[in-house]
Protein backbone atom coordinates (compact mmCIF):
# COMPACT_ATOMS: atom_id res chain seq x y z
CA UNK A 1 0.00 0.00 0.00
CA UNK A 2 2.66 2.71 -0.92
CA UNK A 3 5.43 3.93 1.45
CA UNK A 4 4.91 2.34 4.90
CA UNK A 5 6.20 5.44 6.58
CA UNK A 6 3.84 7.51 5.01
CA UNK A 7 0.15 8.32 7.24
CA UNK A 8 -2.44 5.78 5.44
CA UNK A 9 -4.57 8.15 2.96
CA UNK A 10 -8.38 7.40 3.16
CA UNK A 11 -11.47 8.74 1.98
CA UNK A 12 -14.92 7.90 3.41
CA UNK A 13 -18.10 8.31 0.72
CA UNK A 14 -21.54 8.52 2.05
CA UNK A 15 -24.33 9.89 0.45
CA UNK A 16 -24.85 12.86 2.38
CA UNK A 17 -28.77 13.51 2.11
CA UNK A 18 -29.83 11.93 5.07
CA UNK A 19 -28.60 12.88 9.20
CA UNK A 20 -28.79 9.75 11.39
CA UNK A 21 -25.82 6.81 13.05
CA UNK A 22 -24.02 6.50 9.92
CA UNK A 23 -23.46 10.51 9.75
CA UNK A 24 -22.47 11.03 13.23
CA UNK A 25 -19.74 8.08 12.79
CA UNK A 26 -18.60 9.98 9.98
CA UNK A 27 -18.75 13.23 11.67
CA UNK A 28 -16.36 11.61 14.65
CA UNK A 29 -14.10 10.18 12.71
CA UNK A 30 -13.45 13.38 11.12
CA UNK A 31 -13.48 14.89 14.64
CA UNK A 32 -11.01 12.64 16.02
CA UNK A 33 -8.41 12.30 13.43
CA UNK A 34 -5.63 13.80 14.96
CA UNK A 35 -5.60 10.64 17.68
CA UNK A 36 -4.47 8.81 14.64
CA UNK A 37 -1.81 10.62 12.94
CA UNK A 38 -0.44 7.77 10.93
CA UNK A 39 -3.93 7.88 9.06
CA UNK A 40 -5.41 10.98 6.63
CA UNK A 41 -9.16 10.98 6.12
CA UNK A 42 -10.68 12.80 3.36
CA UNK A 43 -14.71 12.78 3.09
CA UNK A 44 -16.74 12.61 0.07
CA UNK A 45 -20.57 13.15 -0.28
CA UNK A 46 -22.76 13.39 -3.03
CA UNK A 47 -25.40 16.13 -1.14
CA UNK A 48 -24.74 19.34 0.14
CA UNK A 49 -26.67 19.59 4.03
CA UNK A 50 -26.01 18.96 7.33
CA UNK A 51 -23.60 16.07 7.09
CA UNK A 52 -21.32 18.57 4.94
CA UNK A 53 -21.68 20.90 7.37
CA UNK A 54 -20.89 19.07 10.11
CA UNK A 55 -18.02 17.86 8.64
CA UNK A 56 -16.43 21.07 7.84
CA UNK A 57 -16.77 21.99 11.36
CA UNK A 58 -14.05 19.49 12.16
CA UNK A 59 -11.71 20.86 10.02
CA UNK A 60 -12.00 17.61 7.15
CA UNK A 61 -11.40 18.13 3.44
CA UNK A 62 -14.95 16.97 2.12
CA UNK A 63 -15.93 17.01 -1.37
CA UNK A 64 -19.22 16.94 -3.06
CA UNK A 65 -19.75 14.76 -5.59
CA UNK A 66 -23.02 15.89 -7.08
CA UNK A 67 -26.49 14.89 -6.23
CA UNK A 68 -26.63 11.51 -7.38
CA UNK A 69 -30.61 9.81 -7.77
CA UNK A 70 -31.10 6.74 -9.81
CA UNK A 71 -33.75 7.67 -11.19
CA UNK A 72 -31.69 10.17 -13.00
CA UNK A 73 -29.02 8.34 -14.51
CA UNK A 74 -26.96 11.26 -16.06
CA UNK A 75 -26.61 12.36 -12.00
CA UNK A 76 -25.37 9.02 -11.52
CA UNK A 77 -22.56 9.32 -14.19
CA UNK A 78 -21.53 12.37 -13.22
CA UNK A 79 -21.22 11.91 -9.50
CA UNK A 80 -19.20 8.71 -10.85
CA UNK A 81 -16.86 10.88 -12.32
CA UNK A 82 -16.26 13.58 -10.55
CA UNK A 83 -15.37 10.96 -7.81
CA UNK A 84 -12.74 9.11 -10.14
CA UNK A 85 -11.23 12.91 -10.28
CA UNK A 86 -11.13 12.90 -6.98
CA UNK A 87 -9.40 9.53 -6.46
CA UNK A 88 -6.83 10.74 -9.41
CA UNK A 89 -6.06 13.47 -7.48
CA UNK A 90 -6.38 12.45 -3.68
CA UNK A 91 -3.51 9.27 -4.07
CA UNK A 92 -5.39 7.27 -1.81
CA UNK A 93 -4.76 4.04 -0.42
CA UNK A 94 -8.19 3.26 0.80
CA UNK A 95 -11.77 4.26 -0.14
CA UNK A 96 -14.03 3.06 2.55
CA UNK A 97 -17.71 3.14 1.31
CA UNK A 98 -20.05 3.61 3.65
CA UNK A 99 -23.39 1.88 2.95
CA UNK A 100 -24.53 -0.88 0.02
CA UNK A 101 -26.17 2.62 -1.79
CA UNK A 102 -22.20 3.91 -1.85
CA UNK A 103 -20.73 0.97 -3.07
CA UNK A 104 -23.57 -0.25 -5.56
CA UNK A 105 -23.28 3.35 -7.17
CA UNK A 106 -19.63 3.90 -6.90
CA UNK A 107 -17.81 0.40 -6.34
CA UNK A 108 -16.58 -0.19 -9.90
CA UNK A 109 -15.18 3.66 -9.59
CA UNK A 110 -12.96 3.07 -6.51
CA UNK A 111 -11.95 -0.48 -7.59
CA UNK A 112 -10.91 0.51 -10.97
CA UNK A 113 -9.04 3.25 -9.12
CA UNK A 114 -6.23 0.85 -7.51
CA UNK A 115 -7.43 1.64 -4.07
CA UNK A 116 -8.38 -1.07 -1.62
CA UNK A 117 -12.17 -0.73 -1.63
CA UNK A 118 -14.35 -1.45 1.47
CA UNK A 119 -17.50 -2.13 1.59
CA UNK A 120 -18.58 -0.32 4.94
CA UNK A 121 -22.17 -2.10 6.61
CA UNK A 122 -23.96 -0.35 8.89
CA UNK A 123 -26.88 -2.46 8.90
CA UNK A 124 -27.26 -5.82 8.50
CA UNK A 125 -27.85 -7.22 4.42
CA UNK A 126 -31.29 -6.72 3.12
CA UNK A 127 -30.37 -8.10 -0.14
CA UNK A 128 -31.95 -5.46 -2.42
CA UNK A 129 -30.85 -4.38 -5.88
CA UNK A 130 -28.54 -1.88 -5.12
CA UNK A 131 -26.40 -4.96 -2.93
CA UNK A 132 -26.52 -6.82 -6.69
CA UNK A 133 -25.30 -4.09 -8.61
CA UNK A 134 -22.38 -3.99 -5.83
CA UNK A 135 -21.45 -7.34 -5.81
CA UNK A 136 -20.44 -7.35 -9.44
CA UNK A 137 -17.17 -5.78 -7.47
CA UNK A 138 -14.88 -6.93 -5.36
CA UNK A 139 -14.48 -5.62 -2.46
CA UNK A 140 -10.88 -5.91 -0.20
CA UNK A 141 -12.80 -6.01 3.14
CA UNK A 142 -15.94 -5.47 4.31
CA UNK A 143 -16.59 -3.78 7.84
CA UNK A 144 -19.71 -4.27 10.12
CA UNK A 145 -20.55 -2.52 13.22
CA UNK A 146 -21.01 -5.43 15.63
CA UNK A 147 -20.14 -9.09 15.65
CA UNK A 148 -23.49 -9.99 14.61
CA UNK A 149 -23.98 -7.40 11.94
CA UNK A 150 -20.47 -8.89 10.19
CA UNK A 151 -22.29 -12.44 10.58
CA UNK A 152 -25.40 -11.22 8.27
CA UNK A 153 -23.19 -9.62 5.53
CA UNK A 154 -19.86 -12.13 5.40
CA UNK A 155 -21.33 -14.99 3.71
CA UNK A 156 -22.81 -13.13 1.15
CA UNK A 157 -18.82 -12.14 0.28
CA UNK A 158 -17.20 -15.57 0.12
CA UNK A 159 -12.95 -15.50 0.66
CA UNK A 160 -13.24 -11.52 1.52
CA UNK A 161 -11.92 -10.81 4.67
CA UNK A 162 -14.16 -8.95 7.02
CA UNK A 163 -14.08 -7.22 10.53
CA UNK A 164 -16.37 -6.25 13.42
CA UNK A 165 -15.19 -2.08 13.88
CA UNK A 166 -17.41 -1.28 16.48
CA UNK A 167 -18.51 2.22 16.85
CA UNK A 168 -16.28 4.91 18.63
CA UNK A 169 -17.63 7.22 21.03
CA UNK A 170 -18.74 10.49 18.88
CA UNK A 171 -16.42 13.87 20.55
CA UNK A 172 -19.83 15.46 20.92
CA UNK A 173 -20.92 12.98 23.45
CA UNK A 174 -17.30 12.96 25.06
CA UNK A 175 -16.72 16.11 25.34
CA UNK A 176 -20.27 16.84 27.04
CA UNK A 177 -19.40 17.03 30.87
CA UNK A 178 -22.07 16.24 33.51
CA UNK A 179 -24.37 18.62 34.29
CA UNK A 180 -23.98 20.58 37.88
CA UNK A 181 -27.46 20.59 39.83
CA UNK A 182 -28.59 24.24 38.67
CA UNK A 183 -27.59 23.41 34.73
CA UNK A 184 -29.57 20.05 34.84
CA UNK A 185 -32.62 21.72 36.75
CA UNK A 186 -32.59 24.52 34.43
CA UNK A 187 -31.93 22.05 31.11
CA UNK A 188 -35.27 19.76 32.16
CA UNK A 189 -37.34 23.11 33.46
CA UNK A 190 -36.45 24.16 29.18
CA UNK A 191 -38.87 20.96 28.69
CA UNK A 192 -41.49 21.26 31.44
CA UNK A 193 -39.82 18.67 33.87
CA UNK A 194 -39.40 19.24 37.29
CA UNK A 195 -36.09 18.52 39.15
CA UNK A 196 -38.10 15.32 40.63
CA UNK A 197 -39.19 13.87 37.55
CA UNK A 198 -37.97 10.80 36.01
CA UNK A 199 -37.11 11.32 32.26
CA UNK A 200 -37.27 8.43 29.81
CA UNK A 201 -35.72 9.58 26.51
CA UNK A 202 -35.30 8.34 23.70
CA UNK A 203 -33.06 9.87 20.85
CA UNK A 204 -33.50 8.54 17.31
CA UNK A 205 -34.22 8.73 13.60
CA UNK A 206 -38.05 9.13 13.50
CA UNK A 207 -38.50 5.54 11.78
CA UNK A 208 -41.17 2.96 12.96
CA UNK A 209 -39.17 0.13 13.47
CA UNK A 210 -36.99 2.10 16.00
CA UNK A 211 -40.28 1.85 18.06
CA UNK A 212 -41.00 5.14 19.71
CA UNK A 213 -44.47 3.74 19.40
CA UNK A 214 -43.74 0.32 21.39
CA UNK A 215 -42.02 2.93 24.11
CA UNK A 216 -45.54 4.95 24.51
CA UNK A 217 -47.80 1.86 24.72
CA UNK A 218 -45.35 0.65 27.37
CA UNK A 219 -45.79 3.52 29.46
CA UNK A 220 -49.34 3.47 29.24
CA UNK A 221 -49.97 1.23 31.64
CA UNK A 222 -47.36 3.67 34.27
CA UNK A 223 -50.28 6.42 33.38
CA UNK A 224 -50.84 6.19 37.09
CA UNK A 225 -47.31 6.32 38.81
CA UNK A 226 -46.41 9.77 39.24
CA UNK A 227 -43.79 11.48 38.07
CA UNK A 228 -42.13 10.40 34.89
CA UNK A 229 -41.93 11.97 31.87
CA UNK A 230 -41.12 10.74 28.52
CA UNK A 231 -39.27 12.77 26.04
CA UNK A 232 -38.75 12.10 22.30
CA UNK A 233 -35.91 13.59 20.31
CA UNK A 234 -35.70 13.05 16.72
CA UNK A 235 -37.35 14.81 13.55
CA UNK A 236 -39.02 14.39 10.53
CA UNK A 237 -36.68 13.81 7.28
CA UNK A 238 -39.09 12.16 5.14
CA UNK A 239 -43.15 12.33 4.25
CA UNK A 240 -43.71 9.00 6.15
CA UNK A 241 -42.41 10.12 8.80
CA UNK A 242 -44.45 13.12 8.93
CA UNK A 243 -47.24 10.79 9.24
CA UNK A 244 -45.35 8.62 11.27
CA UNK A 245 -44.99 11.62 14.29
CA UNK A 246 -48.78 12.42 14.13
CA UNK A 247 -49.51 8.45 14.64
CA UNK A 248 -47.59 8.94 17.65
CA UNK A 249 -49.49 11.81 19.19
CA UNK A 250 -52.36 9.82 18.27
CA UNK A 251 -50.71 6.99 20.58
CA UNK A 252 -49.98 8.97 23.26
CA UNK A 253 -53.59 10.39 23.32
CA UNK A 254 -54.91 6.99 23.25
CA UNK A 255 -52.89 5.97 26.72
CA UNK A 256 -54.00 8.95 28.47
CA UNK A 257 -50.34 10.12 28.62
CA UNK A 258 -50.44 13.02 26.28
CA UNK A 259 -48.86 15.68 28.94
CA UNK A 260 -45.95 13.42 29.98
CA UNK A 261 -44.85 13.27 25.89
CA UNK A 262 -42.99 15.55 24.87
CA UNK A 263 -41.96 15.32 21.18
CA UNK A 264 -38.75 17.68 21.46
CA UNK A 265 -38.06 17.42 17.24
CA UNK A 266 -34.48 17.26 15.76
CA UNK A 267 -32.06 18.22 18.28
CA UNK A 268 -28.47 19.52 17.89
CA UNK A 269 -27.87 18.56 22.04
CA UNK A 270 -28.71 15.11 22.20
CA UNK A 271 -25.62 14.81 24.57
CA UNK A 272 -26.87 18.02 26.65
CA UNK A 273 -30.60 16.22 26.54
CA UNK A 274 -29.18 12.84 28.09
CA UNK A 275 -27.11 14.32 31.05
CA UNK A 276 -30.63 15.44 32.04
CA UNK A 277 -32.28 12.34 31.50
CA UNK A 278 -32.82 9.48 33.87
CA UNK A 279 -33.66 6.13 31.36
CA UNK A 280 -32.66 5.63 28.27
CA UNK A 281 -35.55 3.14 26.33
CA UNK A 282 -35.70 2.10 22.80
CA UNK A 283 -38.55 -0.13 21.69
CA UNK A 284 -36.87 -1.46 18.29
CA UNK A 285 -38.90 -3.94 15.98
CA UNK A 286 -35.77 -4.97 14.37
CA UNK A 287 -32.51 -5.11 15.31
CA UNK A 288 -30.10 -2.82 15.52
CA UNK A 289 -27.03 -3.28 13.49
CA UNK A 290 -24.64 -1.42 16.65
CA UNK A 291 -26.80 0.94 18.54
CA UNK A 292 -24.96 4.64 18.43
CA UNK A 293 -27.69 5.97 20.58
CA UNK A 294 -27.02 3.56 23.27
CA UNK A 295 -23.54 3.56 23.08
CA UNK A 296 -24.24 7.79 23.58
CA UNK A 297 -26.56 6.83 26.56
CA UNK A 298 -24.32 4.65 28.24
CA UNK A 299 -21.49 6.68 28.27
CA UNK A 300 -24.08 9.67 29.61
CA UNK A 301 -24.84 7.40 32.92
CA UNK A 302 -27.76 6.17 31.31
CA UNK A 303 -29.40 2.66 32.21
CA UNK A 304 -30.89 1.45 28.79
CA UNK A 305 -34.58 -0.46 28.22
CA UNK A 306 -34.56 -2.34 25.02
CA UNK A 307 -35.32 -5.97 23.34
CA UNK A 308 -32.63 -7.86 22.89
CA UNK A 309 -32.12 -7.36 19.57
CA UNK A 310 -29.15 -7.41 17.18
CA UNK A 311 -25.87 -5.97 18.27
CA UNK A 312 -27.25 -3.89 21.00
CA UNK A 313 -26.12 -6.98 23.23
CA UNK A 314 -22.97 -5.61 22.33
CA UNK A 315 -23.06 -2.21 24.18
CA UNK A 316 -25.91 -3.37 27.07
CA UNK A 317 -25.08 -6.41 29.32
CA UNK A 318 -27.44 -7.38 32.32
CA UNK A 319 -25.25 -4.53 34.25
CA UNK A 320 -25.98 -1.72 32.39
CA UNK A 321 -29.19 -2.17 31.62
CA UNK A 322 -32.46 -4.61 30.94
CA UNK A 323 -32.63 -6.58 27.47
CA UNK A 324 -36.09 -7.40 27.28
CA UNK A 325 -36.81 -10.60 25.21
CA UNK A 326 -38.64 -9.61 21.75
CA UNK A 327 -41.84 -8.66 21.63
CA UNK A 328 -42.43 -8.96 25.29
CA UNK A 329 -43.84 -5.56 25.99
CA UNK A 330 -45.08 -6.36 29.56
CA UNK A 331 -41.97 -7.13 30.37
CA UNK A 332 -40.85 -3.63 28.63
CA UNK A 333 -43.74 -2.13 31.01
CA UNK A 334 -41.80 -4.04 33.86
CA UNK A 335 -38.22 -2.87 33.41
CA UNK A 336 -39.84 0.80 32.78
CA UNK A 337 -41.59 0.86 36.44
CA UNK A 338 -38.61 -0.82 37.91
CA UNK A 339 -36.07 1.13 36.75
CA UNK A 340 -38.79 4.71 37.19
CA UNK A 341 -39.16 3.51 40.77
CA UNK A 342 -35.58 2.96 42.26
CA UNK A 343 -33.09 5.61 41.86
CA UNK A 344 -30.05 3.45 43.56
CA UNK A 345 -30.99 1.06 40.55
CA UNK A 346 -30.59 3.72 37.88
CA UNK A 347 -27.50 5.01 39.68
CA UNK A 348 -25.52 1.63 39.74
CA UNK A 349 -26.38 0.67 36.16
CA UNK A 350 -25.76 4.17 34.76
CA UNK A 351 -22.28 3.67 36.25
CA UNK A 352 -21.81 0.19 34.31
CA UNK A 353 -23.01 1.99 31.37
CA UNK A 354 -20.47 4.72 31.63
CA UNK A 355 -17.70 2.50 32.51
CA UNK A 356 -18.11 -0.19 29.47
CA UNK A 357 -18.33 2.36 27.23
CA UNK A 358 -15.18 4.22 27.62
CA UNK A 359 -13.42 0.89 28.48
CA UNK A 360 -14.67 -0.85 24.98
CA UNK A 361 -15.33 2.30 22.46
CA UNK A 362 -12.89 5.10 23.33
CA UNK A 363 -12.41 7.31 20.21
CA UNK A 364 -8.27 7.11 19.91
CA UNK A 365 -8.47 3.32 20.79
CA UNK A 366 -11.01 2.31 17.17
CA UNK A 367 -9.21 5.25 15.04
CA UNK A 368 -6.17 3.24 15.63
CA UNK A 369 -7.69 -0.24 15.13
CA UNK A 370 -9.31 1.42 11.97
CA UNK A 371 -6.01 2.13 10.56
CA UNK A 372 -4.53 -1.16 11.62
CA UNK A 373 -7.47 -2.67 9.03
CA UNK A 374 -7.37 -0.56 6.25
CA UNK A 375 -3.55 -0.85 6.51
CA UNK A 376 -3.65 -4.64 5.83
CA UNK A 377 -5.34 -4.39 2.82
CA UNK A 378 -4.33 -4.64 -0.94
CA UNK A 379 -6.55 -3.68 -3.45
CA UNK A 380 -6.73 -7.19 -5.09
CA UNK A 381 -8.65 -8.08 -2.63
CA UNK A 382 -5.73 -10.06 -0.87
CA UNK A 383 -5.13 -9.47 2.80
CA UNK A 384 -2.67 -10.01 5.54
CA UNK A 385 -3.95 -11.32 9.10
CA UNK A 386 -4.44 -8.06 11.24
CA UNK A 387 -4.84 -9.49 14.49
CA UNK A 388 -2.68 -13.11 15.67
CA UNK A 389 -4.39 -16.34 15.40
CA UNK A 390 -7.48 -14.77 12.99
CA UNK A 391 -7.36 -14.80 9.11
CA UNK A 392 -10.43 -14.68 7.02
CA UNK A 393 -13.85 -13.26 7.58
CA UNK A 394 -14.88 -12.63 11.04
CA UNK A 395 -12.34 -11.03 12.45
CA UNK A 396 -13.47 -8.88 15.58
CA UNK A 397 -12.25 -5.00 16.24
Amino acid sequence: MGDPTRPLRVLHVNSGNLYGGVETVLVTLAAGRHLCPEMEPEFAVCFEGRQADELRKTGARVHVLGPARVSRPWTVLKARRALAKVLRDGAFDAVDCHQPWVFGLFGGVVVRSGAAAVWHYHNSTAGGWVERLGRRHRPALVLAPSEHTLRSVSREFPGVPGAAFHNPLPPGVTATAPLTPAERTAVRAELGAGPGDVIVLQASRLERWKGPDVVIRALGPLRDVPGWRFWFAGGAQKAGEVEYLDELRRAARDERIEDRVHFLGARTDVPRLMRAADVYAQGNRGPESFGLSFLEASYSGLPAVTFDLGGVREVIDPASGVLVQPGDTNGFTDALRRLIADPKLRTEMGERASQKAVERFDLGRQLNRLRDLLAGMRSDGSSRPMIAGQTGAGRRA
